[in-house]
């Protein structure tokens, strides 16, 4: 099926905040304490998009941030979509996440629990999270998984926690992972402002990729390893650029046409999800949209403006066809 036969997106990832109770140096979205969208959504704008997600079937939904879990709605957005037959993922950082939160969580039709962990030593994950504790992330997941909730461990490969990399991948199989997620760092947000103190050598990716591929069959059968594509460039460059069957809700309420561009091209404060939808692959027709990914396969730095957003002109739209 083509994505322009679909009635609704198949995904939609959502924003929910950028504010957050830590400032992260990989950051992709820029997010940190007292750093909320100015207007950010209401709870009653919240939930009336849900509502609009839950009518129109949505499958599946990812809940993120900033910190989702800081939001005084969350619990009630995730229960209303949950219980609506939305698939739920949730992103954390596990810093506010204990036993009472994967309780109430383990009643809804959650997907994936995804849980950060960027270091196997505290001196380290704290030089990746300032102010984070590393302990607060270990025992979230074993809430996670005391609830039976699926474990998804992320690890963004840094100058200064690439040593630990293995160890990490042995932790998150030890705490019962069903997943581990990797791969290059994205040139993004914070991270694009620290890059030449974060980013990987080519020699230091290489060594970093055989080890994936080592621990890759090492786990085999027992935790998947996920690391391909490995870059934003081999992503881009193994798929056509076109509409994809997902849509990107920003905290303001905003869509977002890419998360790697600078365009937003509908707004659910004033149109409908089913609207935005139609806007969102209208946009995939701009040349604006395709000549972009193109500047990103040649020279990965524009990604620091991505976060840079404005929209995508209404005039600049092509008619359906």
């Amino acid at each position: 099926m083509k994505t322009s036969d679909l009635s609704a997106p198949s995904f939609i990832a959502w924003q929910v905040t950028r504010d957050c109770n830590l400032a992260c140096l990989h950051c992709c979205t820029d997010s940190a304490p007292g750093r909320p969208f100015l207007h950010e959504l209401s709870r009653g704008e919240a939930l009336n998009i849900a509502g609009q997600i839950v009518k129109a079937q949505v499958p599946y939904l990812l809940l993120a941030g900033g910190e989702p879990l800081i939001v005084p709605h969350f619990f009630e957005l995730a229960e209303f979509l949950g219980q609506g037959g939305v698939y739920l993922k949730v992103e954390t950082n596990g810093q506010i996440f204990g036993e009472k939160e994967a309780e109430r969580l383990s009643h809804l039709p959650i997907r994936s629990l995804q849980i950060s962990i960027d270091g196997a030593t505290q001196a380290v994950y704290s030089k990746m999270r300032p102010g984070a504790f590393l302990e607060k992330t270990l025992s979230a997941c074993r809430a996670a998984r005391k609830f039976n909730l699926p474990l998804e461990i992320t690890f963004a490969p840094t100058r200064i926690n690439v040593s630990e990399a293995a160890a990490v991948i042995d932790l998150a199989a030890s705490l019962g992972a069903f997943r581990l997620n990797t791969g290059s760092l994205m040139r993004l947000g914070t991270a694009a402002k620290l890059w030449e103190k974060l980013n990987l050598s080519f020699a230091e990716y290489e060594k970093f990729y055989n080890l994936l591929e080592m621990k890759e069959k090492e786990f085999s059968g027992k935790m998947e390893i996920l690391f391909r594509p490995f870059s934003i460039q081999e992503d881009l460059t193994a798929k056509k650029v076109s509409s994809p069957a997902t849509i990107l809700i920003l905290p303001d309420g905003r869509v977002r046409v890419s998360a790697f561009l600078p365009y937003t091209c509908a707004d659910l404060r004033k149109e409908t999800l089913i609207q935005a939808w139609e806007k969102c692959q209208k946009a995939y027709q701009n040349p604006k949209i395709s000549s972009g990914f193109e500047e990103i396969l040649k020279d990965d730095s524009v990604l620091a403006a991505a976060n840079q957003l404005r929209p995508l002109e209404t005039s600049d739209l092509p008619a359906m066809v």
